[in-house]
């Protein structure tokens, strides 16, 4: 049980405004605050990063009392949309590339159907996009210059390049080109950027110079609160989260367990969640001789409440923005063990809250995980540093608060 206490005088601190005597208050009508429109081309449900982040700060904004609603491509005509995006299956079935421009194509198009039904009334909101496509709708459907549109930047490098990884796409294609243009237009015309981490803000400066005048914030993902501590019973030593594709390098912690096994300790692991790698990475363990210490759970809804049953959490990832599960591992005051890439390094410190893993070195990667594991006080003082961590820098209510002052500076360029 993790029994750190957190001192109050660690937690993120909210200034107060002074009391405002009424001679002070200007003779003039209070301004309503603009709506908050969240726009997504993905289902309000699911248990993405993106889908996480956007239900959390919708959170936020109705604990505040801010007018907020959720636009996505399923509020159009359902009839519609079901029966064209039911053909996606069939069409991957002959082309994996088409599936990606049909998928991208409609759920733009009803987004944007969408929008002009929840715009149509309201002069005055700012539209929050979760992706390049959501963005665009959101541009080509705005009424008036009163509605602002700001897009987060959740993908990793470009989406073209998630389609690749996801193997639905070729590297250096015709529509791996068309995406990566389709971002150089779409970005610099938008009224406001909110980057995850400041890797993903380097990485898209470097390729479309044009948004450096684009005003923008960086703030990190977050999460609510779910209080620190672990079950009474622990599964295995570690757990990860996440689709089971090639960028996620579920491949490697296998490597790490093989390697552990042949140094003289026994690591367990739960891997949760499913994808294409499924069946290759079951084969994998049976090959390196680790299927024993391996549980397969496959999709799991809210995934996170398996943290709790679990040491400590680990990441192989070869490539991440701001990565959602990291950050839940420190809300539960949980070590983390995870590669130097992209964002990572924003969120915990080496030899702190975790350890950074060596990629392509997993008997080195071993010994760290075994080294840690193997201490119990160092385990211990990792959780605590994590749950600080949590407190200080991902609590919802303080980063929620940015976000929406940052889009409400926004509202006030308009």
């Amino acid at each position: 049980m993790n029994n750190c206490k957190v001192s109050t005088h660690e937690r993120p601190l909210r200034a107060e405004p002074p009391p405002v005597r009424p001679q002070d208050s200007p003779p003039c009508e209070k301004i309503a605050a603009p709506a908050i429109v969240v726009a997504s081309i993905m289902r309000a449900e699911g248990g993405t990063g993106i889908q996480t982040h956007f239900q959390s700060f919708l959170d936020v904004l109705r604990s505040r009392l801010r007018p907020c609603r959720l636009v996505t491509p399923f509020d159009a005509r359902r009839w519609k949309v079901y029966s064209v995006f039911g053909l996606r299956m069939p069409i991957q079935l002959l082309s994996r590339s088409a599936s990606v421009w049909w998928y991208r194509h409609w759920h733009e198009h009803f987004l944007a159907q969408a929008l002009r039904r929840h715009l149509g009334d309201d002069k005055h909101c700012v539209i929050y996009a979760q992706c390049p496509p959501s963005a665009r709708a959101a541009l080509n459907t705005r009424r008036s210059s009163g509605q602002r549109v700001v897009m987060a930047v959740h993908f990793n490098i470009s989406q073209a390049d998630e389609w690749v990884e996801k193997r639905m796409i070729s590297l250096g294609g015709g529509l791996y080109e068309s995406i990566r243009d389709f971002e150089k237009q779409i970005l610099p015309r938008l009224d406001g950027l909110v980057y995850v981490s400041d890797f993903m803000r380097r990485e898209l400066l470097s390729r479309i110079p044009a948004i450096e005048q684009v005003p923008y914030v960086v703030l990190p993902n977050f999460v609510d609160d779910p209080g620190p501590g672990m079950a009474a019973g622990i599964d295995a030593d570690l757990v990860t989260i996440g689709s089971l594709e090639p960028r996620k390098n579920q491949g490697y912690l296998l490597d790490i367990v093989a390697a552990a096994r042949r140094q003289g300790t026994l690591l367990r692991i739960t891997i949760a969640g499913d994808g294409p790698d499924r069946v290759n990475l079951e084969a994998r363990a049976r090959r390196l001789g680790v299927d024993d210490l391996v549980r397969f759970l496959g999709f799991v809804p809210d995934a996170r409440r398996l943290l709790r049953r679990h040491r400590a959490y680990i990441h192989g990832a070869t490539m991440e923005n701001m990565p959602l599960t990291l950050i839940e591992s420190l809300s539960y005051g949980i070590p983390v063990f995870a590669p130097a890439v992209g964002g990572i390094p924003e969120i915990f410190d080496d030899g702190v809250e975790g350890r950074m893993l060596p990629l392509g070195n997993p008997d080195a990667a071993a010994r760290l995980v075994v080294e840690w594991l193997g201490s119990p006080a160092r385990m211990h003082e990792a959780g605590c540093a994590a749950r600080l961590r949590y407190l200080r820098r991902f609590e919802s209510k303080a980063i929620g608060a940015r976000l929406t002052g940052f889009l409400d500076s926004i509202d006030s360029r308009a």
